[in-house]
Formats: C-alpha cells, structure tokens, sequence
C-alpha cells in the first residue's frame, strides 16, 4: 500500500519553475500553467476533431475520450513522456472500409469501434513484450525506410477523401467547393510558414476558422453558391450534456482491416518517445514499452465508447519544442478541458457545422503533411535510396498503399494500408536477410 501511494504521489509532484527550460517534473505557475493546458487544446484542436468528422464519428465524444487518453498515458507513464493523445488519422482509411461492411444506408460504426479495439489490444500486448524484452527488435522489425513507407502510405491513401470532400457528392465538380477548399489550404499554408510566434502552431485552427467565415459570407450573406451553413442544429443543442456514447460489435472484417494499424501507431509514438528525450535531454527509453502500453489501452478504452484510435500528437510536440516547457502537468489540465468540452453537445454540434470544402482544404493540408512527414523520416534518418533494398521496400509499399489493394479471404479482409504495411515489413526482411541491398544503380524507370 505504501508501495502504490508513493507511485502515486511521485506522478502528482512538480517543483515550481519560473523560468528557462521546464522539465516534465517541473511546473510554471499556476495560471501560467492553465493557460498553456489550453494552448495544447487548441494546437491539437483542428486535426483531432477533423478525424472523427471524416469518419463519421461524435466529435465530442471523439475529444472526451481524447481527454480520457491522455490522463491515462499520463499514468502510465508516470508523468515522465509529456503527451497529448488525439485523434489518428491512421484509422481513417480503415476505419471508413470497415464502416462500409454491412451498414446499409448508414455507417457501421459499431463494427468499426470493435476493430478499433482489436487494434488497441494488438498495440497493447506490444507494450507489454517491450516492458518485457525491450525495444531494439521493434527497431530491428521497422528500420526508418519501413516507418517512412508506412507513414507516407496512410497520406497517400487518404488522398481521395480530402479532394471528395471539396468537390462535393455529384457527379460534376462543385467549383465553389474547390474554390473555398483551396483558399483554405492556401491560408493554412501561409499561417504555417509566416505567422508570428505561437499562431504559426496553430495553421489548422486558424485556417478553419477562416474557411468556416469566407463559406458562410460567400454562401449565406452574398448567396453566390453552396449550400448554407445550418445554425439550427447548434442554436437548439443543449451547452452541456453528455456524450453519445455507442456499444461496440466485433465483426471479423472489421477487424482484420483496422488491426494493422497497430505497426503505425508503434513507429509514431516510438518517434514521439525518442524526439521528446532529445528535446529535454532526458533517458526516456525505459519509458516506451510503458508508451506503447499505454496508447493502448487508451485506444481500446476510446472504441469501448463510440471514440476513434488515438496517437501522439506531433502538434503538441511543436509546442513544447517552441515554448522549451515540458511539464506533464500541463497535459493533465489540457486533458481535463478536453473531458469539459466532451459534455457541450453545443460545442459538438458547431464542430459538425462545418462545410465539406473547409474539411477538404483542411484534409488536403493534413493528408499531404502526413505523405510528406514519412519521406522526412526517411530524410532525417539518412536513409540510402541507391540500395535496391531501401529503394524497392519504399516503391512496392507507396504502390500497394496509394492503389488501394485490398484482400480477402472469408472472414478475412485487410485493405490497403494493411497490404503495405505488411508488404514494407515482408519485402525488406526478405532482402535483408538474403543480401539483396547492393547498392547497384535503381531500376530505370
């Protein structure tokens, strides 16, 4: 019992700083310290309520159990990996095929919470063997050209629902959709690489917000297209209330195209882990079976109540590299808005509010960024394309990926990101193992 109360105690302990670099176990000031919990919120904000409306999702139930995660991370961790967990875009994909399965009209959400859960499960036994046996064979099992692949696949494959989202259901494309789309990218892009100080963090939210307002003054004030933003379904939700909550199904389908997922999740967190150590110059390896653990359990939780997959947020990551303040303590309070946000179906119902075109700008931004992030990791790691081994992994996983393919076999299904994924992970062991990485000219192309 003494045991648990001081594992217990020690988590909820910061020493006050006021200034310079802040540690995970440090603290600014109170106020200080509440005001950058909101700032977490709103760094994260635009892109974790983005993944629950594409895929058909509560947004505040999304966040709610965004919240939840986060606090048990914190747990877990014992308050040592300051981390903020939202919304995967990871599960996008697979979640929106698995929802396709049996639903009828509707999508079956149900079935895709119970592979959202499997998932969990699969990542979560992860943990487990790295608290067990350590971590380098998840290294030796992902080298950065597979995390890369894999990372740049998941974009890639997402591609098609940003561009659907701007050019609207029809059969003929909606120039107004694409115009307020692209504007919207257009802005997020300029806040992104010009704005001052800490707007420069928040591109997503900003862009939203001026997507949200040049829609409804091109299409409800000058009525010059579109179809006009609906403020009754936010005038009558109630300002607090509680989530909607939903039971989950297991269907085999279902599950076997959103288990793969767990691979992703793996290689981003494990970046997580090793950016936040060489940003507070702390040990945090014995820490990443803990992680990994975890987001675990913090995605089964979320799918047992109607939320979506959640992962580490490389936005919250930009913050503390701006803000050089890596209090956990700030992430309690930043989950602990996020659970207060969960319960205003007003909140929830403005988030739904927003128009296909400002989702689709936003989409095209974060989608790209998600393509592009895996070439970075491959960049950052160096690694060398004139190996045919490197070379053929990336091509053959970016083709499976961006084609879509998709098996199946009875109960068995695995889409797209599922093939690549395992394919990436096949194809270099395969050439690893038989000394097939020379370093010989590529393939003409």
């Amino acid at each position: 019992m003494a045991a648990a109360i001081g594992y217990v105690r020690g988590m909820f302990q910061w020493t006050v700083k006021r200034e310079g670099i802040i540690a995970p176990d440090e603290r600014p000031p109170a106020a200080q310290s509440v005001a950058l919990g909101i700032q977490h919120i709103f760094a994260m904000f635009g892109a974790t309520v983005l993944a629950p409306v594409i895929m058909g999702f509560n947004p505040n139930t999304a966040i709610f159990f965004s919240g939840i995660g986060t606090l048990i991370f914190f747990i877990c961790v014992r308050g040592r990996v300051p981390s903020y967990l939202g919304s995967s875009f990871s599960f996008i994909a697979v979640v929106l095929s698995a929802e396709a399965i049996a639903g009828g009209p509707t999508p079956n959400i149900p079935a895709a919470l119970g592979g959202i859960i499997a998932c969990g499960a699969i990542y979560a036994i992860v943990g487990l063997v790295v608290m067990a046996v350590g971590y380098k064979w998840v290294e030796f099992l992902m080298p950065p050209v597979v995390t890369g692949a894999v990372v740049a696949v998941i974009g890639l494959n997402l591609a098609p629902a940003a561009i659907n989202y701007m050019i609207g259901s029809g059969k003929i494309a909606d120039n107004f959709g694409i115009l307020v789309g692209l504007l919207t990218a257009l802005v997020i892009a300029i806040v992104a690489v010009y704005a001052p100080g800490m707007l420069r963090r928040l591109p997503i939210l900003v862009g939203a917000i001026f997507g949200y307002v040049l829609y409804f003054v091109l299409s409800n004030v000058l009525n010059l297209g579109g179809t006009h933003i609906d403020f009754n379904a936010v005038t009558s939700a109630p300002l607090l209330g509680l989530p909607k909550f939903v039971t989950p199904t297991f269907d085999m389908h279902a599950m076997t195209l959103i288990a793969p997922v767990a691979i992703v999740l793996v290689a981003e967190n494990l970046g997580h882990v090793k950016a936040v150590a060489a940003m507070t110059g702390k040990d945090l390896d014995p820490y990443i079976g803990r992680a990994f653990f975890a987001d675990g359990v913090a995605t089964i939780v979320a799918g047992s109540g109607g939320g979506t997959g959640v992962t580490t947020y490389a936005e919250n990551i930009g913050v503390m590299a701006v803000t050089k303040i890596y209090s956990s303590l700030v992430f309690v309070i930043a989950a602990c808005v996020a659970i207060l946000l969960g319960f205003s179906p007003m909140f929830g119902a403005l988030v739904l509010s927003i128009p296909g075109p400002v989702l689709g700008g936003m989409a095209v931004v974060l989608f790209g960024l998600i393509a592009t992030t895996g070439i970075r990791i491959c960049v950052e790691n160096k690694v060398d394309f004139t190996d045919n081994k490197n070379f053929i992994t990336m091509a053959v996983a970016l083709t499976l990926g961006a084609g879509n393919l998709a098996i199946t076999q009875g109960d068995f299904s695995i889409g797209g990101i599922g093939t690549a994924c395992i394919g990436a992970l096949l194809i270099y062991q395969i050439l690893n193992k038989f000394g097939m990485g020379s370093k010989a000219e590529a393939p003409a192309a």
